[in-house]
């Protein structure tokens, strides 16, 4: 099987020129830093794209890359920037211990610029990953050596992009985007980097013509600003109809920040923006001050071939491609941290994201503290996609098993909720989705029942908050609904084709052909369409994954059933 590294640039929102990709072939070895192998990053040593395909137990990985600066990168500042690296890790340049990292689902980056010499250079990473530590923030990696029930392969070592960036000493850091909705405008809080006085031009496009722009001198090296979309270079299109985001009319804005020092351009970064709205109403959840029925697919983001990360950049186009088909208008990214790549293609395609953490499984004072810094770094980076609507810290108890009555485990979760709003207040934010709520933004249940059994289950509150799926109270003890929208987050879960076999394959229920998958499919969908009270579905899942076979597509991505037909059902709500 061919190997093909990924090429494209790895962070769509925060683009600039002057880049290589480091991705391809790495010297690697197990264990000990003998480097006697070959992998192909960014794919993970169990995958068959690395080219090793090794599933046993490696609590330690080494990696080997050689590179030389092209002539556009000398004297100027150099950063190592890694997408995700599982769990840990240490980085050398050429022999020179420059950094070390925790957290196995979020990015990061290291200046190299002193370590690096004018000829060839070497990168050394050890990526360390204890498969038997229940405390760590794993998602659905397996603590057994094989796959069984909803946990799946294992994931050590790089597994996201790996590139070099140049830079000037002056320099954009970061930027926040924030949609002002209400307003008709957007507001910058900048970053910048540099020992003089610098300028920072914002530059706004819409359809390829540039529509406004605003340049700020900043002395402090950070601020904030906004600028209006109500000025007469926008006053040709109307505002709700032509300038709003959603997906069913993902409009976005480019923007290009300049930094200036002394008049002299030292840096150039190209981004993109969403106007849009997320808010709640009267127990309503609102798209853009409407009323939106969210219609979404549980998506976890496994390839066959190549693990969590995606074979090619293509593949993410192609499932949201594939989710749209179906008539959803959204996805729950589950117990993963997804590329930022998807992210993009989903703010340009149109397409509602959860975003979600991969969980621990038991709590302690170390896993909090892991928690919380993976996490904020999680909501730092995936900031400014419009794509993303709710976030998802915590799934059904995992890692706070006693959450019911145990009060640490109950403000662990009420933390990550009062954290991230703190972060981000532009969208709703569950506390832990499925049951045993404490104070989140919404009511979301995961109830795999059959579809008779749920007739009438959510026709009314009273019905709804007795309900126990899997025998869990919807409320934590000492919490209470309080009006929030109510969202079926996972339920469905069909088997087809019927499972006939000893492998240890399942579904949360089966069918036997086509014309049955397609009246209990619709027979879930009338569910909702008969109560008044719920608010939207994640219908479990997009793919079958090694041992779960509960997809609407195979794990190659190849439908079941035709994409229309799910389409007909998913319309009729």
């Amino acid at each position: 099987m061919m190997q093909i590294p990924r090429s494209e640039y790895p962070r769509p929102d925060f683009v600039r020129e002057n880049w290589i990709s480091l991705n391809g072939q790495w010297d690697f070895s197990f264990e000990k830093n003998s480097f006697e192998r070959q992998i192909t990053v960014p794919f993970a040593c169990e995958s068959k794209l690395s080219g090793i395909e090794d599933k046993g137990f490696h609590y330690k990985v080494w990696y080997r890359k050689k590179f030389v600066l092209t002539e556009k990168m000398r004297d100027k500042i150099v950063l190592l920037h890694f997408g995700a690296v599982d769990y840990s890790c240490k980085i050398w340049v050429n022999h020179i211990l420059l950094s070390e990292h925790e957290g196995g689902q979020t990015s990061f980056s290291v200046d190299i610029t002193e370590a690096l010499e004018e000829k060839e250079n070497t990168i050394i990473v050890e990526a360390m990953d204890d498969h038997s530590d229940l405390e760590m923030p794993r998602g659905k990696q397996f603590w057994e050596k094989k796959s069984r029930s909803i946990f799946y392969t294992r994931t050590t070592g790089i597994w996201q992009s790996v590139w070099l960036e140049a830079i000037s000493t002056a320099h954009l850091c970061s930027v926040k985007i924030t949609p002002l909705f209400d307003e008709k405008s957007v507001r910058f809080d900048y970053v910048l980097s540099g020992k003089n006085e610098l300028s920072l031009e914002t530059q706004i496009l819409f359809q390829n013509e540039v529509a406004t722009d605003m340049t700020v001198k900043s002395k402090t090296h950070k601020g904030s600003f906004s600028i209006s979309l109500n000025e007469p270079s926008f006053r040709a299109w109307n505002f709700y109809e032509d300038l709003t985001w959603s997906p069913e009319n993902p409009r976005l804005f480019d923007v290009v920040f300049r930094v200036y020092e002394n008049d002299t351009l030292t840096d150039e970064v190209q981004s993109y923006f969403g106007i849009r709205k997320i808010s709640i109403d009267n127990g309503i959840f609102m798209l853009n001050n409407r009323p939106y029925f969210q219609k979404l697919v549980l998506d976890q983001g496994y390839w066959e071939d190549s693990l969590q990360t995606a074979p090619r950049d293509e593949d993410f186009i192609e499932d949201i491609r594939l989710v749209k088909s179906m008539g959803f208008n959204g996805v729950r990214k589950h117990q993963k941290v997804e590329d930022p790549r998807f992210l993009y293609h989903a703010d340009r395609m149109g397409l509602l994201v959860w975003g979600e953490i991969g969980s621990a499984y038991l709590y302690s004072s170390e896993y909090a503290q892991r928690m919380y810094r993976e996490w904020l770094e999680v909501i730092e980076r995936d900031y400014n996609h419009p794509c993303i609507v709710t976030w998802v810290p915590l799934n059904e108890s995992w890692g706070v098993q006693e959450i019911k009555t145990n009060n640490m485990q109950q403000r662990h979760a009420n933390a990550l909720y009062n954290i991230t709003k703190s972060l981000d207040d532009t969208r709703v934010v569950v506390d832990n989705d499925g049951w045993e709520h404490t104070c989140g933004d919404l009511l979301t249940i995961h109830d795999y029942d059959e579809p008779e059994k749920m007739q009438g289950r959510y026709n009314d509150i009273e019905t709804i908050l007795k309900f126990t799926p899997a025998g869990k109270f919807l409320f934590a003890n000492g919490w209470e609904y309080k009006n929030q929208p109510i969202i079926l987050s996972e339920y469905g879960g069909i088997a087809y084709p019927p499972i006939h076999d000893d492998s240890g394959a399942w579904g949360y229920s089966e069918v036997n052909n086509e014309e049955d998958f397609l009246k209990k499919y619709e027979a879930l969908i009338n569910v909702m369409i008969e109560s008044e009270l719920i608010q939207g579905f994640c219908y479990t899942q997009l793919t079958d994954i090694e041992n779960e076979r509960n997809g609407l597509l195979f794990y190659d991505r190849t439908p079941k059933i035709s994409l229309d037909k799910i389409q007909r059902i998913n319309d009729l709500l």
